[in-house]
């Protein structure tokens, strides 16, 4: 097999045989597998951040209506604000939320909400947070791939015994069994 077939395969797998490697989690790389190479000062380094993120985005938002307080607009295009950031933050909590414990599907309706993510990047913020205080986000998702991944990998192994080719030489003209 070449190379780059095996580089192309649908399953990650490393070129010594060891089977499917762990989808590396953006700022904890493999450390979540075994938990090892600073895991836990990793996930307390991205609590704090997203925390602190939340915390400035919510001082510039305050900033932002102050200047709507300023400009006297009124008081139902500064509710219709408030509102809009509520809820915009609600949504991309709950979205955020859930791209952790299952895979984006890539749909129409998940790209037209990005927007709405965006505006409501606050919640998303506080759903690292929340999530970091308990595992890596998304840990627990990629944990499972790669254990079923890793199982099926085993269970191919296990069921194949010896060499494919010696087989062939001792089983006659079909080769098969």
């Amino acid at each position: 097999m070449s190379e780059q077939s095996e580089n192309t395969s649908s399953e990650n797998t490393s070129k010594a045989g060891g089977g499917p490697q762990p989808e590396p989690i953006r700022f904890f790389g493999t450390t979540w597998v075994g938990h090892d190479g600073g895991y836990g000062l990793r996930r307390a380094g991205v609590a704090a951040g997203a925390l602190a993120a939340a915390v400035a985005g919510c001082l510039v938002l305050r900033f932002a209506y102050q200047g709507l307080a300023i400009a006297d607009v009124g008081g139902f295009v500064n509710m219709l604000v408030v509102g809009m950031f509520a809820i915009c933050s609600a949504v991309a909590f709950r979205k955020t939320w859930e791209g952790f414990t299952r895979r984006s599907t890539g749909s129409a309706a998940e790209d037209s909400l990005r927007s709405l993510k965006a505006i409501g990047f606050v919640g998303s913020l506080l759903a690292y947070f929340f999530r970091a205080l308990t595992e890596a986000p998304g840990e627990k998702l990629r944990r499972e791939e790669y254990e079923t991944a890793r199982s099926q990998y085993e269970k191919r192994r296990g069921t194949r015994t010896g060499n494919p080719a010696a087989r062939k030489a001792k089983g006659g003209k079909s080769g098969r069994k």
